[in-house]
């Protein structure tokens, strides 16, 4: 289970400013918030055991076969269900990553082996490999010859694609996904949309994996309220979540600029950071005490230090307030 994650702002006084959470910052969502309030019937009555009509929605938008989409309450329901589908032996994870791909995979009673990222070394025979992409902490995206390495090499792909959105570096499409036989990827709309608090994604494959996937759906997981907003914003475009990826790069330049800070490169709108000599809990607690900005520490991902933390830019103003903030931290080694 996630313990330690961003956007934990419950555990502080007055945070203001919020890093911690990739979430696509400062949009607007009266608007499907004034829909879920013109449809309060939806709550009177059981949503479809399975949200057939958002899947069949979503099938049309990528141009495929409505066997081919599961709507999960969320992309981390859809981990879970992967993991137990196909009765794998092993999973393989590139770390750092996503730390539910190793407990929902040892939950399905998988071995687990972590690898490098890009690790291309290892047997893939009865394995399934892990691929978030973009990939978080890091922000790194895999580009198409080594997924496709991948691919044929392991048994069963999964390419978590929840930042999908958030980068402008190509990422694999539903339909070429939906004509593999070992392909599955996963999609977020709490991401796409940002509404974390909806709890919703899906699943696209071919059909003979969301066949085997479909056998563990539990009835009723995506409630009537979470189908409606769903087919709404589906019908919205401008209500994507788009990250200004141009102020993320400046603010990843003005990071670099402090001493003691490094600042890994980034294809989306969170970086990974590490401090040279304190611990990323304690910047973290001075930012939040001292400054009301909260930060992920990135310290509980394997393959991670104490000193990593990670933060997802937000408006200039606020990006600017972050860089004084650590620098003033760094220089007079406050904790």
């Amino acid at each position: 289970m996630i313990e330690g994650h961003g956007d934990d702002a419950y555990h502080y006084k007055d945070i203001r400013s919020d890093f911690s959470s990739n979430i696509c910052a400062h949009g607007s969502h009266q608007a499907l918030m004034n829909h879920l309030a013109a449809h309060p019937e939806l709550i009177s009555h059981y949503p479809e055991p399975e949200a057939w009509t958002l899947e069949r929605m979503i099938a049309e938008r990528h141009g495929i076969d409505p066997r081919q989409v599961i709507v999960t309450s969320g992309a981390t329901e859809a981990i879970y269900l992967v993991a137990r589908s196909f009765g794998l032996s092993r999973a393989v994870i590139p770390a750092p990553t996503f730390s539910e791909y190793a407990d929902a995979s040892r939950q399905a009673g998988l071995a687990v082996e972590t690898v490098p990222l890009h690790d291309k070394a290892g047997q893939g025979k009865g394995a399934l490999l892990w691929l978030c992409n973009p990939n978080n902490p890091t922000g790194e995206v895999y580009d198409q010859l080594y997924i496709e390495q991948m691919m044929a090499e392991y048994e069963l792909l999964v390419l978590d694609q929840s930042y999908e959105n958030y980068t402008d570096a190509p990422v694999m499409s539903p339909q070429w996904t939906c004509r593999t036989s070992n392909v599955v990827q996963l999609h977020s709309m709490t991401k796409t949309y940002g509404v974390p608090g909806l709890r919703l994604g899906y699943i696209t494959a071919h059909e003979s994996l969301t066949g085997h996937i479909r056998k563990y759906i539990h009835p009723w997981s995506v409630s009537a309220m979470a189908a409606e907003a769903g087919k709404f914003l589906l019908q919205h475009d401008e209500f994507i979540c788009r990250p200004d990826l141009k102020e993320t790069q400046r603010l990843r330049h003005y990071l670099q600029q402090i001493e003691g800070i490094a600042v890994s490169p980034t294809q989306t709108n969170f970086m990974l950071c590490q401090l040279q000599c304190h611990a990323a809990s304690e910047l973290k607690h001075y930012l939040a005490a001292e400054h009301h900005i909260l930060i992920r520490d990135a310290s509980n991902f394997q393959g991670l230090t104490p000193r990593h933390f990670r933060v997802a830019a937000q408006t200039p103003e606020e990006n600017d307030a972050l860089v004084e903030a650590i620098r003033q931290f760094v220089k007079t080694g406050k904790s």
